[in-house]
């Protein structure tokens, strides 16, 4: 090799990684045996990673051959990307959403995003640690612990700062340059939270843009896969990767006419001279000193780009407490469907099983119980009666929510920051966000849930459905004005 590939891979970018394979400076081969390499050097240290692809390297080489044969697929030939483990593949991975009882379950079929990144050339390079079942297991159990994989940490301070969300590995591992870019799936904060505690680029994009076929769900009204990368620009080159109409999940006959196989265009930092961004003061009541800073200063920056700033933006939602009794009867359907299609090898094939599976192994089962399980397998709910809550949560929102403070104000996007309820609102409508690096509470407190606030932070920009083209225009010009971002210091 021409460069020193492990140290420069440190914060490549994909159009690096794809320039220097293109010239015949790396090859894909080398490019995964030196993340395989990182991984081997300092994942111990953050458990981020659940098993690597066997495959992997063979792979690479395909791709390297078929790069000299004809040439390449695109911006994400010969990549490697990590998976959520709640994510299918039909290879020599397991899928297991973090639990001990699927340990040794091996998918039959590519979940569809799976089949849409191998076709696009990506190396699928292993599967990340999560939050067990998506962090819908246990009211106790802590972001970022599987009965499976044990503690995803932190690490930018492994141990004591926060990782938040159940896509805890696939942000960590990218947060640490043990892969180029990872993707995690989202109910309710799992891709934007570990991405903000991370200093990285998270985009949960509208319910329907991606398909949730073959992945292990929680709710079929707010549930989607998303990219987790280090740039916007990463981010938004995989999003394009991932969308289209797929048969097996209607939410995407939706996207129609409202997706885009390349986001890339709408990389324009000059849009923050027209942008309208409201600020809804209600979501920054809690922060501390630090934290309302760097939001703060996050303004500044946005008004001297030339944005209008409404601020205080009201959210008539504001106040109101979700019912959370419509995820608990979707996730005892969307579960049932799917452990019910598994093979005789693995040891559950229902929900009612799960709970009897873990009640029998509690020694490495149940380290912070299952009432979640078990409330969602008591469920009463009708799916009558569930169609009926569905649309009145939707309704208030709709009316007096994202979609109100934004055509009230002629708004393009709202201003959050990153560890707030706000984006529940968001999850409940099925509407994007996109996360960005905002800058590092050095000191930080001790928040509400016994969390640190010490560490990276990022802000969420916040939109209507299929905003993502806006909202990456927003973001990218952020991200190009501050360049927050920076590696963990791992040695």
């Amino acid at each position: 090799m021409s460069i020193h590939l492990h140290e420069w891979i440190i914060e490549a970018d994909l159009t690096q990684l794809q320039t220097a394979m293109e010239s015949g400076s790396i090859t894909s081969e080398e490019l995964v045996q030196a993340y395989l390499d990182r991984i081997h050097k300092y994942d111990p240290s953050i458990n981020s990673i659940l098993e690597i692809n066997p495959d992997a390297l063979h792979i690479a080489r395909a791709l390297d051959q078929e790069r000299r044969d004809t040439g390449s697929r695109g911006s994400l030939h010969g990549i490697p990307i990590l998976l959520k483990d709640n994510i299918d593949t039909q290879d020599n991975l397991h899928t297991s959403a973090g639990s001990v009882a699927l340990a040794g379950s091996f998918a039959a079929a590519d979940a569809y995003i799976a089949s849409k990144l191998r076709s696009a050339g990506a190396v699928l390079l292993g599967k990340a640690n999560m939050t067990e079942w998506s962090n819908f297991m246990s009211s106790r159990m802590p972001a970022g612990y599987s009965s499976r994989g044990g503690f995803v940490l932190n690490p930018y301070g492994a141990g004591e700062l926060f990782i938040s969300g159940s896509s805890s590995g696939s942000a960590a591992a990218v947060a640490a340059n043990l892969c180029a870019a990872a993707i995690g799936t989202e109910t309710a904060g799992s891709i934007v939270g570990p991405a903000c505690q991370t200093f990285l680029v998270g985009i949960k994009p509208t319910v329907g843009l991606i398909s949730r076929a073959g992945i292990i769900p929680i709710s079929s009204s707010q549930d989607t896969p998303g990219p987790i990368a280090r740039t916007v620009t990463d981010a938004a080159m995989i999003l394009g990767a991932c969308t289209g109409i797929d048969e097996k999940d209607s939410a995407t006959l939706t996207s129609e006419n409202r997706s885009f196989s390349d986001y890339t265009p709408f990389l324009d930092a000059s849009f923050l001279r027209h942008a309208r961004i409201g600020i809804p003061r209600y979501y920054y009541r809690h922060l501390d000193e630090e934290r309302l800073a760097i939001m703060e200063a996050a303004i500044t920056t946005l008004i001297h780009e030339g944005v209008t700033i409404v601020d205080n933006v009201t959210l008539h939602v504001e106040q109101n407490n979700w019912n959370n009794d419509v995820i608990t009867y979707e996730f005892k359907q969307g579960l049932n469907d799917y452990l019910s299609q598994l093979g005789d090898s693995v040891p559950i094939h229902s929900l009612k099983e799960l709970i009897a599976y873990n009640e029998k192994h509690t020694d490495i089962a149940l380290q912070y119980g299952q009432d979640t399980l078990i409330r969602s397998e008591e469920t009463t709910l009708t799916e009558q009666t569930c169609l009926i809550k569905k649309q009145a949560y939707s309704e208030l929102p709709l009316q007096q929510g994202i979609d109100y403070a934004i055509d009230t104000h002629s708004l393009d996007a709202l201003l959050l920051p990153g560890d707030v309820d706000g984006m529940y609102i968001a999850a409940r409508l099925g509407y994007p966000l996109i996360t960005v690096p905002a800058g590092y509470s050095v000191n930080g407190s001790i928040d509400a849930d016994g969390d640190s606030t010490k560490g990276p932070f990022g802000v969420v920009f916040s939109g209507k459905a299929w905003s993502e083209p806006t909202l990456i225009k927003i973001a990218y010009g952020f991200e190009q004005a501050t360049l927050h971002r920076v590696p963990p210091q791992l040695d």
